[in-house]
């Protein structure tokens, strides 16, 4: 038990920091100079690099594994892809507190409700249905409750612009990706329920269920390699930015990347390792690993003035969104063990 707590809590803080390093990028760099590297990384390298590592038989997998299965899991991984895709959007936009509250909020909310819609619709009318609802429902309040805080920030953001200081951000804009950003991340949890099979199929070349899950990240990651790396292939080609990469400094920014990415990834294997490998079981490793996690990023929202000239009622409303987005992950977590 303690081994998977452990687990859960490394994974918690890798998962809300992984948008950190991005604040050690210089003003002037360009978006997708920094997450394009970063997309490539996470969808791309580390899974091609780690996965004959962790996996045994790690591509003959993915040969016997039904077409139906491997479309369906890039298709969703896909669209999980432009979910990561925007979340870097929104950190620009609305930093990285407003930002986590937001996509984890409604990422939680809908990665709840859309695999038991599509393939379990009949349990939502059950005891633990009732309280799966409960608890969107509460994810949901907190969402709302967070995008009031990102406008209450905004307009004493404009107060403070109005006497001399810097422009506030687009925080409707930021408050719209955000939101749009946590759907699509959603889509994670239903390339999951649609990979099932590689998991069997990896189990039965010998791997431990820790490791074949790797085999099943690994491809909703490529998927999501499509959407996330092909939109900032498109920016840097649309921006002329690529010259970026020749420029002194280029060095750091990929190394920022670099962290970002291995925070990244390192959150989803270390939950993968709390649940497998430590005596922990989901109900009680998912609530612990995603509340942890929301307030880990605002956490260093915090840290990071990005709350700095905001009205105390604003910052009021921010908090008061955070428990309640705890509070129903907690829910979501009693549902899950029922």
């Amino acid at each position: 038990m303690l081994t998977g707590l452990l687990f859960v809590i490394l994974g918690a803080i890798a998962g809300g920091s992984f948008g950190l390093p991005s604040k050690f990028a210089r003003k002037d760099t360009p978006w997708e100079v920094l997450w394009g590297p970063f997309f490539l990384f996470v969808t791309v390298l580390l899974p091609v690099v780690l996965g004959p590592l962790l996996v045994k038989d790690f591509w003959a997998i993915y040969a016997e594994v039904g077409l139906g299965t491997l479309l369906a899991t890039l298709v969703f991984g896909f669209l999980w892809g432009m979910g990561s895709m925007t979340l870097g959007m929104s950190f620009a936009f609305i930093g990285l507190s407003l930002a986590y509250a937001l996509n984890y909020g409604a990422q939680i909310a809908f990665g709840s409700m859309a695999p038991k819609l599509l393939l379990q619709p009949g349990e939502l009318l059950t005891p633990g249905g009732y309280v799966l609802m409960a608890g969107v429902a509460a994810c949901l309040v907190g969402v709302v409750v967070s995008g009031r805080a990102a406008m209450l920030k905004e307009r004493s953001l404009k107060t403070e612009a109005a006497a001399g200081a810097a422009r506030p951000p687009k925080m409707l804009i930021g408050v719209a990706i955000g939101i749009a950003s946590g759907i699509l991340c959603a889509c994670y949890a239903l390339a999951c329920a649609f990979s099932s099979g590689v998991v069997t199929v990896a189990t039965t070349h010998g791997n431990a269920s820790w490791s074949a899950s790797w085999a099943q990240v690994a491809l909703i990651l490529w998927g999501g390699a499509v959407s996330a790396c092909g939109y900032c292939l498109f920016k840097l080609t649309k921006n002329r930015t690529w010259g970026h990469f020749a420029r002194p400094g280029a060095g750091r920014i990929l190394g920022l990347a670099a962290a970002m990415a291995v925070l990244h990834d390192g959150a989803i294997f270390c939950f993968n390792l709390a649940i497998n490998v430590g005596d922990i079981s989901v109900p009680v490793a998912y609530p612990v690993f995603m509340s942890l996690a929301i307030i880990v990023g605002n956490v260093h929202g915090f840290r990071s003035g990005e709350w700095r000239g905001a009205s105390r009622r604003s910052i009021g409303w921010i908090v008061a969104g955070i428990a309640i987005l705890v509070a129903g992950v907690c829910i979501l977590g009693k549902a899950m063990a029922m």
